[in-house]
């Protein structure tokens, strides 16, 4: 492979190569998403791949491409998410030992799934960047081989498979949607595509808070922001990939980007209306479709890229997604310190058929009159107009409510 480019010989390779490691993963067409987008959507479920992501592809190409003398030394690289397990299971596959630098701060589950893989962690640094360096240390010490998570030609052509099999399994698919963050998947993708369907439309979608290769297109240049912030953890890069930057912008039609909230709620939709997790780069292609943000309304996939999402991320995914879908609201009121008043004020919940979630009746606080009472109330409700009309109910009956 030439060590700047990627062509569609390289990704048909990558195919043949990856037969035997990693899935043909399903492309659904989803009645649901269709209805809310307006035309016809298809998921590919790259969170049914092995390791739970499409980072499994990247990686066992590149690493079945080493010479005999590179393998022998092994493979190495820093990742605190999906590439980490790529990576392990590709070294497997091959039979070639992994080391792979996690931050010190890694979830516990990725860790042992990791080592489940037979790689070796190494635990060093508090973010990816300490990490990244102690990953060379190693290198350097021990001739093994560096994956890098996507600006690398090899693992390029290994993601653009999914492209092909797109093609493959709707051959008259008009557009497809890919999550964005590196650029290893949205080149690969596109990449493959263009050169066998060059009618169809390729489109990255990007988070606001990490818009990297967002930026980059529309500038026409390289371009690097100084933070990543986004609830969509799998593609919060600071830094894009030159070589796919290239790619992209040869082959991409164009980059948009979605909002926190917007994936969060897309994530929840998926779990309530599809019964399928997806992580928040997973979800991240759907909400561009569902949300009106790509300029192109064919019949479209959406690569769900993958699912491995923390638990404790779903908790504070399904919190939010429940607020910003106006099924949650959470209200602060003062009441007359009597007996009744609680029971008074619940019966105008109870008449509007809320359910309280959750209550706290405080009876002293320092900026709560004499002879009053504050009462915090979550409430379950049905959507935004629900809220409203329960709100202004309890308005019209006197009470001083605010939304907290």
């Amino acid at each position: 492979m030439d060590k700047d480019s990627v062509t569609l010989k390289d990704v048909e390779a990558a195919a043949e190569r990856l037969q035997n490691v990693v899935h043909r993963t399903p492309l659904e067409s989803s009645h649901t998403f269709s209805q809310m987008a307006g035309h016809e959507v298809c998921l590919k479920l790259e969170n049914m791949q092995r390791t739970g992501s499409f980072k499994v592809r990247g990686a066992s190409n590149c690493i079945q491409l080493l010479p005999d003398e590179k393998k022998a030394c092994g493979v190495i690289t820093a990742s605190a998410g999906n590439h980490a397990q790529g990576v392990a299971l590709g070294a497997a596959a091959a039979k070639i030992r992994s080391t792979i630098v996690m931050p010190e701060g890694a979830p516990l589950a990725k860790v042992e799934a990791t080592k489940s893989y037979g790689a070796e962690v190494v635990l060093a640094g508090s973010v990816y960047d300490e990490a990244y360096e102690e990953a060379l240390r190693i290198q350097q010490a021990t001739g093994a081989t560096f994956v890098h998570a996507y600006d690398n030609p090899a693992v390029i052509a290994g993601q653009g498979t999914i492209g092909l099999e797109i093609l493959e399994q709707c051959p008259d698919v008009q557009a497809i949607a890919v999550p964005v963050g590196g650029g290893g998947l949205l080149a690969g993708v596109a990449v493959a595509v263009k050169a066998k369907a060059p009618h169809v439309k390729v489109y990255g979608v990007q988070a606001t808070g990490a818009p990297a290769l967002y930026l980059s297109k529309h500038a026409g240049k390289w371009v690097e922001t100084p933070e990543a912030h986004t609830i969509a953890d799998g593609i919060a890069v600071k830094q894009p990939g030159k070589i796919t930057y290239r790619l992209i912008q040869k082959y991409v039609d164009d980059i948009v980007v979605v909002k926190d909230d917007v994936i969060a709620a897309t994530i929840l939709l998926m779990m309530e209306r599809a019964k399928m997790i997806a992580e928040g780069a997973g979800a991240t292609a759907l909400a561009g479709i569902l949300h009106g943000s790509l300029p192109y309304s064919g019949k479209t996939a959406a690569v769900i890229s993958g699912g491995n999402i923390d638990v404790n991320m779903i908790s504070r995914v399904i919190e939010n997604g429940l607020v910003k879908s106006g099924r949650r609201i959470k209200l602060v009121t003062h009441l007359t310190d009597r007996p009744g008043e609680l029971l008074k004020f619940i019966s105008y919940i109870r008449e509007h058929r809320a359910n309280i979630v959750f209550i706290h009746h405080e009876h002293s606080g320092r900026n709560l009159p004499i002879g009053h009472t504050q009462v915090e109330m979550d409430l379950e409700t049905r959507d935004h107009v629900h809220g409203e009309v329960i709100i202004a109910a309890l308005r019209r009956a006197g009470y001083r409510v605010e939304l907290i």
